[in-house]
């Protein structure tokens, strides 16, 4: 299309991808970085740092410490209550399981014919599919290096 058409008819794509990025970057908020496990990762290796560095106890520190132990309780899987070797996350719901446990539920119930409801509670989420299922690196990378500490 570059080729046939005259210079001055093509568009900017420097000028429109800026565009594009701008509009990106604005529905982005800091509600979304809490829940980033690479950001959630990264302030955890900020504070271990600080503690290592200061040594004192701040109310500040005993705050960070409670949201750090709200994290991990994601890293127990809703089916086996056990910390996850192999987290899926669900495409539809976002919820997290272990992958041998949600892949056995889903062929168990596939035998009676019946649904699988999303075993997180509270969820409404009736129909998981084992193709809704996709591995969660980013959480896997969080587990391995909170297993070797």
């Amino acid at each position: 299309q570059a080729k046939r058409e005259k210079p001055e008819n093509i568009p900017d794509l420097e000028k429109l991808a800026q565009e594009k990025f701008l509009e990106m970057e604005s529905k982005n908020s800091d509600s979304d970085l809490q829940r980033n496990e690479k950001y959630m990762y990264f302030k955890d290796q900020l504070k271990e740092m600080k503690k290592q560095y200061n040594g004192n106890e701040t109310i500040e520190q005993i705050d960070e410490d409670i949201a750090v132990t709200r994290s991990q309780m994601n890293f127990i899987c809703p089916i086996t209550q056990m910390t996850m070797k192999r987290p899926v996350r669900n495409k539809v719901c976002g919820h997290i399981y272990e992958e041998d446990a949600i892949l056995e539920m889903i062929q168990t119930q596939k035998q009676k014919k019946k649904k699988v409801r999303c075993p997180k509670m509270g969820c409404s989420h009736v129909d998981v599919k084992g193709s809704d299922l996709v591995p969660d690196e980013a959480l896997k990378r969080v587990i391995d290096s909170q297993n070797k500490q």
